[in-house]
């Protein structure tokens, strides 16, 4: 053995050829954290000390190659002085390249996921090859930076400027096959003949058949672009990806600026060029916020899979209501996998539903995500029916009828007696109080909530919600079972509109009182979509549609109505008067027309102005950081309310919820993060401004007392 460590072995194989193998003890992944780089340093001395060595091979012990950077170790590392993080990512970087310049040829034997620094490693051996099944790829962008080990410097020397371009700025995952495409691996290989055709490389390159020098010394010199080849190259890709990203995401820009600069450097220049970079990007609130996500989505991914210990298995669904929604979770169960019968008491219905499952289905066809012979098993997976008659063999129904109490109680209790004993009964519901509901049942243990979104295909979130009497092992088995269908489910206990719905309506509040004082909704609609969301609020009623809109108001206006109870006569008031129910009827505070792709495109009406004129109480004029504080601080309390009610169990989850469910500005990391990134006591002293509106703008206690500690919901 010529290096053992805990992450890292290095050992003698045959014909003066040494194995490094990356294979992190305890851990499931390879992956760069300080005792591997650590170990990394010692292994590649020791190679460098060992004359015996004549060729080294790169390969992993685990069934991933290498999944990059330890990314709990980025928050900490990231927090200290530019100076001292820049020294931390050069240092990381003259191991790569010892590795890199090491007298011997260098073989990377590619056997699973290498992404970031998994990559970036690859990169430093003089060839690649592949197993068929091997993914590689440089994410970095995602969580606002980009490649800091070289990935920058070595990709555009290795596939030319514009694949690297591609590859860096999308942040995607590429296939073996697309790699060796590009020039990236030598060889794609079957995963059982991975060994030997990393053997055979490194001994045709001992042989003098592959000159390895050859191959190492473009990655050391100046990318080869004429002046003109490197303008149009780089002034074209940065003005594309810029469209592409959006202002608020600013990585994979910079990093092509990165690129175009480090471009006329040799490979130690060029490195400083990425490292300062690379430290520029990581001290942004954007990299902290995606990071913070990333960390979050893996925390939302082990609580689940401890329910995975008490879930029940659901081998047949059911849907009670089709229609739009019904037809969308028929559609989405199916899809996943799970069959499902999709009930309703009308023909009609059934047929909007299965007619809503079938459009789904097509489109993945034509756009090449789905095989036309897997989109007809999906399809034969959704059974409609009329009747009860095959319900006792069904291990979860879930009910998606009228949002209305009286009647949900009434079919719940109805497919109650239609089910068996094990069966789990799981209400689509927005708002209504679980509890409430379950009182209408023989068997409230085996009942929750289970909230989609609309339109289900494309809203990741599922809200499974905790009734008194639900039991773990209902609550488990809906949470396996959304996972099962693709969905992020996040467990919340019952209240008026859950944890989504509740922080969405004083949003709204902020709304409706912003355009009874003369905003106009169109300005608040283009701030706030300019703030980060994917729509502004006037526009997000006019999808979600006025009488919901409406009918969920009055809901949590009941719930809690302190704070969300309307004094005045509102706009959503005056509009579903004015029967402008939104979309769905082409007309609310905006009138949609159809585009040619058949989607309907919003368009001003100046008749709106005139239905609302009955709700503006005053007139006054607002700065765009007034309206922006006047919608976002209700948004962000409720959300501390619900943290401190119990209602979510962390601030992890409160914030994926906003960010899956409403399309919270991911780059802004939800609610409570955006309160930390203001600083507790600076969004305290900012709501106290607006004492004045009302409760929906009071502080809690608790967040006082935090404020006064010095204390963020992210420390």
């Amino acid at each position: 053995m010529i290096y053992e460590g805990k992450a890292i072995t290095v050992k003698a194989l045959e014909n003066g050829i040494a194995e490094l193998k990356l294979d992190l003890t305890g851990e499931s992944v390879n992956k760069f954290n300080r005792l591997t780089l650590n170990e990394l340093r010692q292994a590649v001395d020791a190679l460098k000390a060992d004359a015996s060595v004549k060729a080294v091979i790169l390969s992993s012990g685990k069934d991933v190659f290498l999944v990059g950077a330890d990314i709990t170790e980025f928050v900490e590392s990231f927090r200290m002085p530019d100076e001292e993080l820049l020294a931390a990512n050069l240092e990381i970087n003259r191991i790569f390249n010892d590795f890199e310049d090491l007298n011997v040829p260098t073989v990377a034997a590619i056997n699973g996921i290498a992404l970031g620094g998994g990559l970036e490693i690859a990169m430093a051996a003089d060839f690649r090859v592949m197993s068929e099944t091997a993914k590689v790829g440089l994410p970095e962008v995602k969580l606002g930076i980009y490649p800091g080990f070289g990935g920058t410097v070595r990709l555009p020397r290795l596939i030319g400027s514009d694949n690297a371009i591609e590859w860096i700025a999308s942040g995607k995952e590429n296939s073996a096959a697309e790699a060796l495409k590009v020039g990236l691996a030598d060889a794609v290989v079957a995963p059982e003949h991975l060994q030997a055709a990393a053997l055979d490389l490194a001994l045709r390159a001992i042989a003098g058949e592959l000159d390895h020098k050859a191959r190492r010394q473009p990655k050391l010199e100046k990318l080869k672009l004429n002046p003109i080849e490197a303008m149009m190259a780089f002034e074209s890709a940065k003005g594309y990806v810029a469209g592409q990203a959006g202002p608020n995401y600013p990585a994979p820009v910079e990093a092509i600026k990165t690129i175009q600069k480090a471009a006329n450097f040799g490979r130690e220049k060029a490195l400083e060029v990425e490292a300062k970079g690379f430290v520029k990007l990581a001290k942004t609130t954007v990299s902290q916020s995606l990071i913070g996500l990333f960390l979050n989505d893996q925390l939302l991914k082990k609580k689940a899979k401890v329910y995975d210990q008490q879930a029940g298995n659901v081998k047949q669904a059911s849907v009670l209501g089709a229609g739009i929604m019904g037809g969308g979770i028929a559609y989405q169960s199916a899809l996943k996998g799970t069959p499902i019968l999709m009930k309703d008491i009308r023909e009609d219905a059934i047929e909007l539903g299965l007619n809503e499952a079938s459009k789904l289905l097509n489109k993945r066809v034509e756009k090449g995500r789905l095989e036309p012979v897997k989109m007809a098993e999906a399809l034969n997976r959704i059974r409609p029916t009329l009747s009860y008659g095959d319900f006792k063999s069904v291990d979860i129904v879930v009910e998606a009828v009228v949002e209305n109490p009286k009647i949900k109680q009434a079919v719940l209790a109805e497919v109650e007696d239609h089910v068996g004993e094990d069966a789990i009964l799981a209400s689509n519901t927005s708002t209504i109080s679980i509890s409430l509901l379950a009182q209408a049942l023989k068997r409230p243990e085996n009942f929750c909530g289970m909230h989609f979104f609309n339109p289900v295909h494309m809203m990741p979130l599922v809200e499974v919600i905790r009734g008194e009497k639900t039991s773990e092992k209902t609550i488990a088995t809906t949470v396996a079972y959304a996972k099962k269908m693709g969905k992020n489910p996040i467990v919340v206990n019952d209240c008026p509109g859950f944890l989504v719905n509740r922080v969405l309506f004083p949003y709204f509040g902020g709304f409706a009182g912003l355009v009874g004082q003369g905003a106009d909704f169109q300005r608040i609609d283009k701030l706030m979509e300019k703030f980060g969301w994917p729509m502004g609020p006037a526009y997000l009623m006019d999808v979600v549609g006025m009488d919901t809109a409406h009918h969920a108001r009055d809901v949590m206006a009941e719930g809690f109505p302190d704070r969300m109870k309307e004094t005045r006569k509102t706009a959503v008031d005056a509009l579903y008067e004015a029967k402008r129910l939104g979309q769905k009827n082409s007309k609310g505070f905006y009138v949609y027309e159809t585009d040619k792709k058949g989607k309907p495109k919003k368009v001003a009406d100046t008749e709106t102005y005139a239905l609302l004129k009955p709700v503006v109480y005053e007139q006054r004029e607002f700065t765009d950081d007034e309206i922006i504080q006047r919608m976002m601080i209700p948004l962000c309390l409720e959300t501390v309310r619900c943290l401190e009610d119990g209602i979510v169990e962390s601030a992890a989850e409160a914030d994926m919820g906003l960010i899956y469910g409403i399309g919270f500005p991911p780059f802004r990391g939800g609610a409570l993060r955006y309160i930390d990134s203001l600083g507790l006591a600076e969004f305290v002293a900012l709501a106290d401004q607006y004492a004045d509106l009302g409760p929906l703008y009071h502080p809690t206690e608790k967040l006082r007392e935090m404020a006064r500690n010095g204390q963020s919901f992210f420390g």
